[in-house]
């Protein structure tokens, strides 16, 4: 059964505009990219048509000040939905030409797409679509599965391929170095009350109707706590109890990965997202889902910490934990209208 909340987006599947105008086939394909995930469910970017030519903004109003006071993640997050994007009108069959940052004078344009004639879509470009509407964030633990070291070199390769690395944590002290970070960072961000209040604004119930943000369901509480999750988080500091869950949670994950770049900048950034989207798509494919342990990344004093236990030059730019899905699917998270995220031309 279709997920109800994607319904629009796999309808419009069969409903791209092949003999369309430039523009039609544009609008249509943002359709996909604003299926691609994002800090908080922000979706903190914006698109402006103009003929042939698209162009990405980054949206800072929906930053989160505390926990990414320099819009890393939010650019990171533009990158996945330009990928999504850039995949979108490849499987349907037009060629693309991308230029991230193009004009050094704008920093809130992050990317610009031009149409540019015919495209024969690939057998993984194929495959990489049709698991866009799969794709899920899951906070839940995984399936007792091991994930083979042939997947996890695919997926190596996909996030090289977006100019960005892939490194696995392996070993039993690596694993428990990366996993005491994360339960650092929860501790550290747990305390101030500033982050507890964004992520709070960040929250909504089951029943709520708003286009953003993080249901209740998408964080493993029913309908009760779903409804006094913001109110409880605001008030207390639960980064004890946090700490030892997202300890387990690192632990017990078939993957621990660190997806990161060779520098560290808005192009890396952007890099960085389109990295991730093509990672996540490729896991998908074979029936892998992903959540983030980003805490390590979040806080200045744990980043190089975390960058010296995967070893290599680069910069880490995000905390991953992959597995097979459990028995239960994972609902996905609202979206919002395509006319909310459209710039006039």
């Amino acid at each position: 059964m279709v997920d109800r909340l994607l319904d629009p987006y796999i309808e419009a599947i069969g409903e791209f505009p092949l003999t369309g105008t430039p523009a039609e086939q544009l609008r249509a394909a943002i359709k996909y990219a604003i299926l691609a995930p994002s800090s908080h469910n922000t979706q903190p970017w914006l698109f402006r048509i103009s003929g042939d030519r698209l162009d990405l903004y980054a949206d800072r109003s929906r930053g989160l000040p505390v926990v990414d006071p320099d819009d890393r993640e939010l650019v990171i997050s533009c990158g996945a939905a330009l990928f999504h994007l850039r995949l979108a009108l490849r499987h349907f069959g037009c060629a693309e030409a991308s230029d991230v940052c193009p004009e050094p004078g704008s920093p809130d344009l992050l990317a610009r797409v031009v149409l540019a004639g015919e495209h024969e879509p690939t057998d993984e470009e194929h495959a990489l679509f049709h698991a866009v509407g799969k794709r899920r964030t899951t906070r839940f633990a995984f399936a007792d599965r091991t994930v083979s070291r042939e997947l996890l070199a695919l997926l190596g390769h996909a996030a090289s391929a977006e100019g960005a690395w892939l490194r696995v944590v392996s070993g039993d002290a690596a694993r428990s170095a990366v996993a005491e970070l994360v339960a650092r960072g929860d501790r550290v961000q747990m305390a101030d009350k500033h982050f507890r209040r964004e992520l709070a604004a960040w929250m909504r119930t089951n029943q709520s109707h708003a286009h953003d943000g993080m249901p209740g369901f998408a964080l493993g509480f029913g309908d009760v706590m779903g409804a006094a999750g913001p109110l409880v988080v605001r008030t207390f500091d639960v980064g004890m109890g946090q700490a030892a869950r997202d300890r387990d949670l690192a632990l017990g994950s078939p993957v621990l990965a660190v997806l990161g770049t060779a520098a560290d900048g808005t192009h890396h950034w952007v890099a960085a997202g389109q990295a991730l989207a093509r990672v996540l798509l490729r896991a998908r494919v074979d029936g892998i889902v992903a959540s983030f342990l980003n805490q390590p990344v979040e806080l200045p004093d744990l980043r190089p910490e975390l960058q010296r236990i995967v070893g290599g030059p680069g910069y880490s730019q995000l905390v991953l934990r992959m597995g097979y899905e459990a028995e239960t699917p994972v609902r996905a998270t609202p979206r919002r209208p395509l006319d909310e995220v459209m710039l006039a031309s």
